[in-house]
């Protein structure tokens, strides 16, 4: 089993800036994709930002040039800076992780990221 704690969400006026974390443990063994997912009110989940054991990354469309995601695979522990943060940022971040090619899947409990106009 895998635990994922995240942390860094909080309320944040638009324009600025915010870091996520998410640090796994349990049976870390061939962790392959970390990612990020948000869940806004009266939405789907979707995928924010994901990265590959390797470092290939991938981002929405929405939050490309704003949202970095990294990892650091020594702590098992993957992060997302956000900056020019917008309204619509606003929605539950979830950490997503993948291991053994995809075989096992678990999700982190959720962080709140709200951005005031």
């Amino acid at each position: 089993q895998v635990q994922l704690v995240e942390s860094g969400g909080g309320l944040v006026q638009a324009g600025g800036s915010l870091r996520l974390s998410c640090a796994a443990s349990g049976t870390t063994n061939n962790i392959n994709v970390m990612a990020w997912y948000r869940q806004a009110p009266w939405k789907q989940r979707e995928l924010v930002a994901s990265i590959t054991g390797v470092g290939n990354t991938n981002y929405a469309d929405s939050v490309k040039g704003r949202f970095t995601i990294s990892r650091d695979n020594a702590k098992n522990t993957v992060y997302l800076q956000m900056i020019s943060l917008k309204p619509e940022d606003t929605a539950v971040y979830y950490c997503y992780l993948e291991r053994s090619a995809g075989y096992f899947k678990y999700w982190g409990q959720g962080t709140q990221v709200t951005v005031s106009s």
